[in-house]
């Protein structure tokens, strides 16, 4: 039996808050405080509010009133205060005199008061938090006023993508989506961003008339009922958004092509997974950025070490609110070809594999063939084991303990027995 080895970080970085998408709003914040405005300063940057337009000042609500006085009034206004509850009343009853209407605001004060909040939620103000208050909590408390009272739907983007042309990264995305379709039970669309080269209808043996193209295509067209019709059904939770996979013209898309699919996907999909080809253009990495999870598939080479640090940094830099970057080694123990132990190549990029992949070209060449998913053709495999533990890594779900060490040193073990042979 082909034996999967599995490793995983702990329970810390399952920690996450889905947050819905920020729409196209103005914001304008008026602290008082240097750490609130650079709270503020620090969220317009991250990508779940990265289409608002966000202006930071300084001086509370005294220079609020005043800026408003002639001038229209943004969707948000922000308000850090330190009043007293007379002090703010009174001058909110002011703020409002100038403000323009569905205007709203939210208050960041710096007392726990319920008798306060009540109040100033009975005057019309949106919402009132305490204090101090961390990037990601600023920015659900904004996302909570625009999409909670509308019921925006939470769908996770996950985004899979080569550390280098050829590691399996198409697999894994393929396998991984099969996971969260079947075993998780969980409605997943599989998008094939690799438009020229695309491998997803052959990997499920579909070949639908339409596919994302239409989509990208044609941005002004794309809504919930044009990305349906282009869906093709793979299985009971599972359809595919298909690549045209032909080069009768170059794909040279501009950096938003894909935010309308992936707009529709985010609202419409409990998951969609994004199959990313092994390529660094802008759309690329506006869609790794956008993603509410990244994961990076390597082989356990230099050239693959490289890339894969090189990519960790630039997503570490644009999404540091974020979960770290999922690791998966692919191709473990490939017959004699010299690798980079698992150990050294996670300590050199300081990133542990959330699973190591050994090399077996019978499996996954006879599933690629039959078009078929591993779960398919060996449904009691430890592969399939290993796909399932990280589709619930990737969704969320609870908590998956860490095997016990004695049984990871016979694995490797096995491993490297034979990779000698």
């Amino acid at each position: 039996m082909t034996e999967a080895l599995v490793e995983y970080k702990g329970a810390a970085d399952d920690a996450f808050v889905q947050i819905a998408q920020i729409p196209r709003i103005s914001i304008q914040a008026f602290c008082e405080s240097p750490a609130i405005a650079q709270v503020v300063e620090q969220a317009a940057a991250d990508r779940r509010i990265a289409k608002a337009q966000v202006k930071v000042n300084m001086g509370g609500v005294a220079a609020a009133i005043e800026a408003f006085r002639s001038a229209p009034t943004p969707n948000l206004i922000v308000v850090e205060s330190t009043s007293g509850r007379a002090e703010l009343m009174s001058n909110l009853d002011t703020l409002a005199e100038s403000c323009d209407a569905g205007t709203k605001v939210l208050i960041i004060g710096h007392g726990n008061d319920i008798a306060l909040y009540r109040a100033l939620i009975s005057r019309g103000v949106s919402d009132y938090v305490v204090a101090p208050l961390p990037i990601l909590e600023f920015i659900q408390h904004v996302s909570h006023l625009y999409t909670v009272a509308v019921g925006a739907a939470l769908g996770r983007l996950v985004a899979v993508m080569g550390a280098k042309g050829g590691v399996g990264a198409s697999t894994v995305a393929h396998n991984l989506a099969w996971s969260i379709a079947t075993s998780l039970e969980t409605q997943t669309v599989i998008a094939d961003l690799d438009l020229a080269f695309g491998t997803a209808g052959l990997d499920f043996n579909q070949d639908p008339p339409q596919g994302v193209a239409e989509a990208v295509f044609s941005p002004e067209r794309v809504d919930a009922n044009l990305v349906d019709r282009l869906l093709s059904k793979c299985g009971e939770n599972l359809h595919l958004l298909a690549a045209p996979a032909t080069t009768d013209r170059p794909y040279d898309l501009q950096e938003l092509a894909l935010e309308p699919v992936l707009d529709v996907l985010r609202a419409t999909t409990p998951c969609a997974v994004l199959d990313i080809p092994h390529q660094w253009t802008s759309w690329v990495r506006h869609a790794l950025t956008s993603a509410d999870e990244l994961v990076l598939v390597a082989n356990p080479d230099l050239a693959n070490l490289r890339n894969a640090r090189a990519i960790l940094e630039v997503m570490r830099a644009a999404r540091p609110n974020d979960r770290t970057l999922k690791l998966v080694l692919n191709n473990i123990g490939a017959p004699r070809r010299p690798e980079i132990a698992v150990a050294e190549f996670a300590k050199a990029i300081e990133l542990e594999p959330l699973a190591a992949f050994p090399f077996d070209a019978k499996l996954f060449g006879t599933a690629a063939n039959n078009g078929q998913m591993v779960a398919e053709l060996d449904p009691g495999s430890k592969i399939v084991e290993a796909f399932d533990q990280i589709a619930r890594r990737v969704m969320g779900r609870l908590e998956v303990q860490k095997p016990k060490k004695a049984l990871l040193g016979p694995l490797l073990d096995r491993v490297g027995r034979r990779k000698a042979s």
